[in-house]
């Protein structure tokens, strides 16, 4: 589905990303984890064509998409979200929702009942908590024709109801066939709902594979704690 080759990004002398290399598979849960600065959301960034990459490649489906704009990335079927919500706060939610692409109500109830959102489509966004914010930020995602959806710490700032849901809203996602890559600082929502488990350190990829796999790993601790 994606792969990463050797990539690295810098900004001034500091390297974000350092020679970077990583696949990503299709049609589970893949989670991103490691301590601040490790180079998640940059590596993100560039993967959506947010951010330049300095060197290497990213592929989509077999098509190196190093160096496209983003809108172009976006068309090839990535979508994502970002790591604090932001809706339009003086529009509708339905408003919101056909700014990623233009639909009946009945198709934008259809997708708000996919993420739990629980009231219509003329609430203001302003008058939204956070957690129905990132509930329609993903279903704006959503709307988009994906082939692989990106977010970035969907459970920052949610209380304990909402990411309960959120659980559920990813797995019946995957169950319907998408592809899903989380960046995650909850670790008890990692392990519990990943498929796979990528952990990136100064900017590189330190270990990966199952939850328990990655959880028995000494360097993840020292990675997290310092040696």
């Amino acid at each position: 589905m994606i792969r990463v080759q050797k990539v690295s990004k810098h900004f001034g002398g500091v390297y974000a990303v350092e020679d970077c290399s990583m696949d990503i598979k299709e049609g589970i849960i893949t989670s991103i984890i490691g301590p601040n600065g490790a180079g998640k959301t940059t590596l993100f960034n560039m993967i959506c064509g947010i951010v330049s990459v300095d060197s290497g490649h990213i592929f989509i489906d077999g098509k190196n998409v190093t160096g496209l704009p983003a809108y172009r990335i976006a068309r090839r079927g990535v979508s994502r979200t970002f790591q604090q919500a932001h809706l339009f706060k003086n529009m509708t939610v339905r408003d919101n929702l056909r700014a990623a692409r233009e639909t009946s109500d009945v198709e934008l109830s259809k997708v708000l009942a996919k993420v739990h959102f629980p009231l219509g489509l003329d609430v203001r966004a302003s008058d939204l908590s956070y957690g129905q914010t990132r509930l329609v930020e993903i279903a704006r995602a959503l709307l988009k024709t994906h082939k692989v959806l990106m977010l970035d710490e969907p459970t920052a700032g949610v209380n304990p109801k909402v990411r309960h849901e959120l659980r559920e809203i990813l797995l019946n996602l995957k169950k319907e066939g998408n592809t899903i890559v989380l960046i995650e600082h909850d670790m008890e929502f990692v392990m519990g709902i990943s498929d796979e488990v990528i952990v990136m350190a100064q900017g590189a990829v330190l270990t990966r594979g199952s939850p328990s796999k990655v959880q028995s790993d000494k360097r993840v601790l020292e990675a997290y704690l310092g040696k």
